[in-house]
């Protein structure tokens, strides 16, 4: 657990690094299902081997919807955390394809930390981190993104 009051001593630390996920094939195909987005770079391996990625690759934003399991291994709650809801993202850019069958693990560090605020005896932080997620024995990242949460925390 970290406390509010502690949050400006950590801007610019990394605050964790989550466990490696698997993107095997099977996540792939169910999340191209869910998402409707069955193009055959995801889903076909035999057509995808003719490919500069010589395989399947997972879908971008399979690898960005790790990030909250990423986020919930590697970066600790805050005291008397309420709740935290998803803000958006100020960047994000996707810099390597994972290919099916490969790890990803996320890295956290704090960026900025804002007080927004006291309400009905909560106070709101609006936390910025960098998120990097690592392909494992990767030359590039699979993305780099500047996440923003509220974090909701009795006052």
């Amino acid at each position: 657990m970290t406390k509010a009051s502690e949050l400006q001593t950590l801007i610019g630390q990394e605050l964790g690094v989550s466990r490696w996920f698997t993107v095997d094939q099977a996540r792939i195909d169910a999340f191209a299902r869910l998402t409707e987005d069955e193009q055959f770079i995801h889903v076909d391996p035999e057509r995808a081997k003719a490919t500069p990625f010589g395989g399947t690759i997972a879908h971008g934003f399979l690898t960005l919807s790790l990030a909250s399991a990423m986020s919930m291994d590697a970066v600790a709650p805050l005291d008397d955390l309420v709740m935290g809801v998803n803000y958006g993202f100020d960047r994000l850019r996707f810099l390597a394809p994972a290919p099916s069958g490969s790890r990803v693990r996320g890295r956290f560090k704090l960026l900025s930390a804002e007080d927004k605020g006291a309400q009905d005896g909560m106070t709101r932080w609006l936390l910025k981190h960098e998120l990097t997620v690592e392909i494992e024995g990767g030359d590039k990242p699979a993305l780099i993104a500047e996440w923003l949460t509220m974090q909701v925390v009795k006052a």
